[in-house]
């Protein structure tokens, strides 16, 4: 390997980093739809795949953690995967300690960096033997994968009443397209349906500004006033050790360590799951609060990288929410990759360590560092300076562009389709993890009822 490809993988890792801490700093967007596009235009730009995988892991590291810090300070979701930290940063922002909460968070992603990186590399060692296998069975596996987020998760019956009927949606429109003659019979429309989902939610928000009725409970007369910590509350030490407990930090190892074995399950459910189990003994509800968010950072990181690195190191086929979602790029691409020639077939075994953690050393060490002493500012000069408006549309513009690329003009209505249906069942609460697992598994689902 060249020279000259070290120093694009770091100056990608850099430029992951820049892009990232600013679009996570913005409350309200959704890891998928922000790492997706943005990933596949590096791809089409004609990188190499090893500094595509390096540009990723420092994007999903810097993403993971940013995403958290209008949590903790203005009480408002950077993403999903910071939801589950509402409440604990709400409680804590209400006694002033916003400050320590950002600290907190930053040691807990830097926990589950650390642990999970390596531990994703040592699990797909082991799992590489049975990738084959895994992949024969893939469709099948995600199938039964999305039976389980739905017996997991709080509306069970809905979800998986949903199955079946978004897996004949998808196939519908592959076969609609087939029939007309949009794309040649046999190849299946994926990216596009993956951002369809992914904006369904907000899709559905602004279709309700069309009706007068809903548009009218939403107008108001007053700006909404947001209060932001001033730097000058924050200490100045970076040292963990001092930023948390022994306590914090065994409970926030742990739950990195045990959630990179569950690398197929959805992020945010293990997030929610480690992060409440590990600190429900706690009796002060405010050292309950700081210990549960320290674990939700370190859990949130590590499910994420376990559930990216382990299939596309081992397998080379997305087995995992976030490897569906956000990581989908980098299994189908086309025309530069596809399900039988994607970077998992494409990067030599040395080349993934190196990639993954050039990527996410750097992203993890810059963060940190740039969360710890600038935090207040970034969040003040995002929410002054930068439309929350201009970033959603800006991401809806790229989809639509996607869209076209992968089907036409016909593909844009499907993804509105596609939009309007997920976000329906989104809202009712049916996730992101069911619906991304029933669309990989959709061809699958058809055969069982057609036999």
């Amino acid at each position: 390997m060249s020279f000259d490809i070290i120093i694009q993988m770091v100056l990608m890792a850099l430029a992951a980093v820049i892009i990232y801490t600013f679009i996570g700093f913005i409350p309200g967007t959704d890891e998928t739809s922000v790492l997706m596009p943005i990933t596949l235009v590096i791809i089409l730009s004609g990188f190499e795949p090893i500094v595509v995988l390096t540009f990723f892991i420092a994007a999903i590291v810097t993403l993971n953690l940013t995403n958290a810090i209008p949590t903790a300070l203005v009480g408002l979701p950077g993403g999903v995967m910071s939801s589950p930290m509402m409440e604990s940063s709400l409680l804590l922002k209400e006694e002033g300690k916003s400050a320590l909460v950002i600290k907190k968070m930053a040691v807990g992603s830097l926990i589950g960096v650390l642990i999970s990186m390596p531990l994703a590399l040592v699990l797909a060692s082991l799992l590489a033997p049975f990738g084959p296998t895994l992949t024969k069975f893939a469709p099948m596996l995600l199938f039964l994968g999305a039976i389980f987020l739905s017996l997991i998760s709080k509306y069970k019956l809905l979800s998986l009443i949903s199955i079946v009927p978004l897996a004949i949606l998808f196939m519908a429109l592959r076969h609609l397209y087939w029939g007309l003659g949009v794309v040649p019979e046999g190849v299946n429309i994926t990216t596009s349906f993956f951002l369809g989902i992914t904006i369904g939610p907000l899709l559905i928000s602004l279709l309700d500004l069309l009706n007068k009725d809903k548009r009218a409970q939403v107008l108001t007369t007053e700006k909404k006033v947001i209060s932001i910590p001033s730097d000058s509350s924050l200490a100045k030490t970076l040292n963990p050790f001092k930023i948390v407990s022994k306590d914090e930090m065994k409970k926030a190892s742990i739950g990195a360590f045990l959630s990179s074995f569950l690398f197929v399950l959805s992020p945010v459910g293990l997030t929610i799951l480690f992060g409440e189990t590990l600190n429900n003994k706690i009796k002060d509800p405010i050292k309950k609060a700081e210990s549960t968010i320290t674990t939700m950072s370190a859990v949130a990181q590590a499910t994420y990288l376990a559930g990216i690195i382990i299939p596309i190191v081992a397998i080379g086929i997305p087995l995992s929410p976030s490897s569906i979602g956000p990581g989908g790029a980098l299994y189908n691409a086309p025309p530069v990759y596809t399900l039988e020639n994607n970077i998992h077939h494409l990067l030599s075994g040395w080349q993934f360590p190196l990639a993954i953690f050039v990527g996410g050393l750097i992203a993890v060490a810059l963060t940190y560092f740039i969360i710890n002493r600038y935090a207040s500012k970034m969040t003040k000069l995002v929410l002054t300076k930068i439309p929350h408006e201009a970033i959603l549309g800006l991401f809806i513009s790229f989809i639509f562009l996607l869209a076209y690329m992968d089907a036409g003009l016909i593909n844009i209505f499907g993804v509105v389709l596609i939009g309007i249906v997920c976000g329906t069942l989104n809202k009712k609460g049916v996730n992101y993890g069911i619906q991304f697992m029933t669309l990989y598994a959709a061809p699958f689902i058809m055969t069982l009822l057609v036999k």
